[in-house]
């Protein structure tokens, strides 16, 4: 495995992305790879480790290619800020898709929590005029082929973790039509792309009702998603086993950990 850390855009923030990177020696004939970039949650305050290296580890283990993105926090977290570096992160793996030994049409984002919030952003929004005024691209490089979303932020109304979206809207937490602009379920268009979304009924920092919410719109704009809810599981199990998460009664076997083998299944499915 071959790893770099990049600058994504100096001149703009301290974003960085980490390759996980197959070491595919030519004489191996290896084709072209899924490639996943991965969005780790933490409520656009701080970035969880847990929602990072091992989840690049699994589906590097899988096959695919891996990119963690680091992107901006706290203050620099105001849309779209974030969106953009995800559009960058992922122009640069399209752009470097020799290089990378990937498939530039198999390119896959997943996101956790707000990670989860970041990468359906990026699935939906990747199309806005903002975007490319910050992250001059090809129309549609910055689309991702489909996303995975675990556990995520969607909505910014009654069942809003707040704390993200206070970070995220900046000086319009408290502006209906900036929370609105920024809840994914409500920009859900044909444009959006595909969706494999998990979570846990009894989730009590981020309900569940956002992944309902955000499939109900996928499902009114007939964009196709696989939604797996778990009737039982903290908030942020990650690879919900015990590398990533222990001393949970859910962990007791490996029921809620197959969503990532379901995931990869979902991912092959394109």
């Amino acid at each position: 495995m071959k790893t770099e850390v990049i600058s994504l855009c100096p001149d703009m923030s301290k974003a960085t992305l980490t390759t996980y990177i197959s070491n595919d020696e030519p004489e191996l004939q290896i084709p072209p790879r899924t490639a996943l970039l991965i969005c780790p949650g933490g409520g656009y305050h701080w970035l969880s480790a847990r929602e990072a290296e091992p989840i690049a580890k699994a589906f590097f283990a899988a096959g695919m290619n891996c990119f963690v993105l680091r992107y901006s926090l706290n203050e620099m977290a105001c849309f779209p800020q974030p969106l953009v570096e995800a559009s960058l992160a992922m122009k640069h793996i399209r752009e470097n898709a020799e290089k990378y030994n990937i498939d530039p049409e198999r390119v896959f984002v997943i996101g956790f929590s707000a990670g989860g919030h970041l990468a359906a952003s990026l699935g939906t929004l990747w199309h806005k005029d903002y975007v490319y005024e910050k992250a001059p691209m090809p129309y549609g490089m910055n689309k991702p082929t489909g996303t995975i979303l675990s556990y995520p932020v969607i909505n910014g109304g009654e069942y809003a973790h707040r704390g993200s979206f206070d970070w995220l809207c900046g000086e319009g937490k408290d502006d209906p039509e900036t929370i609105e602009k920024y809840s994914i379920d409500k920009q859900v268009s044909e444009k959006s792309a595909p969706a494999f979304i998990w979570h846990t009924a009894n989730d009590q920092l981020v309900p569940v009702q956002n992944s309902l919410f955000l499939a109900q719109a996928l499902s009114a704009h007939k964009v196709p998603y696989e939604l797996h809810i778990y009737p039982d599981g903290v908030h942020g199990m990650a690879l919900a086993n015990e590398e990533t998460w222990k001393g949970d009664p859910a962990l007791k076997n490996d029921y809620m950990a197959g969503w990532v083998r379901d995931a990869i299944h979902w991912i092959k499915s394109f």
